[in-house]
């Protein structure tokens, strides 16, 4: 039994909440009381709601994100009806903003907005304790971070076995950009790196080797982020890996002599680039040194061993369809590793819906609150580019296709893919479920009977690409080789 329960539904089984975790490490005296429970958005509602209530607990704490609301939301009315004495408390970002226009909020007892690490245990201590806050909205102070007690040693075995391990050495952002929640923040807020990197130590002790940083600008400051470099080099080992958020213009020489002592399949930035146009990147605060940003990403990509996965967002307002296919061959000839295609978000409380008006965008009303329109792309044009970031998913980003995406993208990569992201919707009425067979087979045919590739060449590359990533099967194009090949050898 518990008397109190944080609970949250990740994406995936190999997520696991920091967010959580931080709070069970802030509970003090209530913390034997307390039990950390994750599900995953794939879950039946009423099972997670049957696992919970069997606890027992008298609270039951929320993580509410833009991935999950909607399934939170169906988990927190069963609980509501099968058991109304419970008192459900939610936090996290997606309540955090425009909470009044929620159901999810409707049906729960009290939220959190804000950095909830020490206001839930105190809301907990007011409960157990009788007391009913008056008010349903209860916001969250902001906590120095030394106050704070660290929550890594919350990750489990099994966590540390099968998760990802989610670690912040900052929190918050200098930057104003409006499409992201942290351009709310003041500053950037360091942890005590000492204090921090005990806590890396008593995780690598455990085994860890894979550290996902969460920090928005892991390179801010240059001679925290050489110190954690250090910190992992001299622990260097086959199996670790490392993700940061790197702030494409800043890479002095020193961080770049750091970097550049890391193997192959060690490290991995996100860079976020979002748009490479001026005037854009000033109509949404964006502060960014193309050319500095371009000799970096040139530098990574031929200088270091890191995994590069560059962020591109389509919908940005003023920015139309021949400015963002501008903004990708730009990036696409730094040849990063991925390019993820982002279209554009409305986060609640986020500073880009100032532009709805002036610009007539309109968001989906469900998560996660897409864009639909506005006054340079149409909604076709919009579910044109989902698609085309769904499907280079599916062929750009996944490495399954290094000899054959030259072949796709010519000398004109956006125009291009764009025409065999639509010839291939056209082709299956699909964005999903496509077998790789068939995939392959897909793209052989849009090879040679769109794109004007030889069969030979295209063959060639699929089939080195093929057996490449491990694949047993035997597409149909390359069964018409076989076939080929035994009548020429019959005649």
């Amino acid at each position: 039994m518990a008397s109190i329960i944080l609970a949250t539904l990740n994406a995936r089984y190999s997520h696991a909440s920091l967010g959580l975790r931080y709070l069970l490490a802030n509970m003090g005296e209530l913390q034997p009381e307390t039990l950390l429970l994750e599900f995953i958005i794939q879950h039946r509602p009423a099972d997670i709601v049957e696992t919970i209530i069997g606890h027992a607990p008298k609270v039951v704490g929320f993580g509410v994100y833009i991935w999950n609301v909607e399934e939170t939301t169906r988990v927190v009315a069963l609980l509501r009806q099968v058991a109304p004495e419970v008192t459900v408390v939610l936090g996290g970002p997606e309540v955090s903003y425009e909470y009044d226009r929620q159901q999810i909020v409707q049906l729960a007892d009290y939220v959190i907005p804000g950095q909830a690490d020490i206001a839930f245990g105190r809301l907990c201590r007011r409960l157990l304790e009788g007391e009913r806050p008056e008010h349903k909205i209860i916001p969250a102070e902001q906590v120095p971070l030394e106050q704070l007690v660290l929550p890594y040693r919350f990750y489990s075995d099994q966590d540390i076995a099968h998760r990802l391990i989610y670690v912040e050495a900052s929190r918050g952002c200098p930057f104003k950009c409006e499409f992201c929640l942290s351009s709310l923040d003041k500053t950037s807020r360091p942890f005590d790196l000492d204090r921090f990197l005990a806590e890396m130590q008593g995780l690598y002790d455990r085994g860890v080797r894979q550290f996902k940083f969460v920090d928005r600008t892991f390179n801010l400051n240059i001679k925290s982020s050489l110190r954690i470099l250090e910190f992992f080099l001299e622990r260097l080992d086959e199996r670790l890996f490392l993700h940061f958020e790197v702030v494409p213009d800043h890479l002095p020489e020193a961080l770049k002599q750091a970097i550049a002592r890391f193997p192959e399949g060690a490290l991995q930035f996100e860079i976020g680039i979002q748009s490479f146009d001026p005037e854009v990147q000033a109509l949404i605060s964006r502060r960014q040194d193309n050319r500095k940003t371009e000799e970096n990403l040139a530098w990574l990509r031929h200088s270091s061993h890191a995994h590069i996965h560059a962020d591109l967002i389509a919908g940005l307002p003023g920015e139309d369809l021949e400015g963002f296919a501008r903004g990708f061959n730009r990036l696409a000839a730094l040849k990063p590793h991925e390019i993820q295609v982002g279209i554009l978000k409305r986060l609640r409380g986020a500073p880009i819906d100032r532009h709805s008006e002036a610009f007539h965008i309109r968001y989906s009303p469900h998560p996660p609150y897409n864009i639909l329109c506005n006054d340079r792309l149409d909604f076709a044009t919009v579910q044109r580019l989902s698609r085309f970031a769904r499907y280079w998913d599916l062929v750009g980003n996944t490495g399954r296709f290094p000899d054959a995406l030259p072949l796709l993208l010519g000398d004109d990569p956006f125009a291009r893919f764009l025409g065999f992201s639509d010839w291939l919707y056209h082709t299956t009425g699909q964005t999903h479920r496509i077998a790789l067979d068939r995939l392959f087979d897909l793209v052989f045919r849009w090879l040679t009977r769109e794109a004007g590739v030889g069969e030979a060449a295209a063959r060639t590359a699929l089939s080195a690409d093929y057996i490449g990533c491990g694949a047993k099967g035997c597409p149909d194009f390359l069964k018409r080789e076989g076939e080929g090949r035994r009548a020429r050898a019959l005649n």
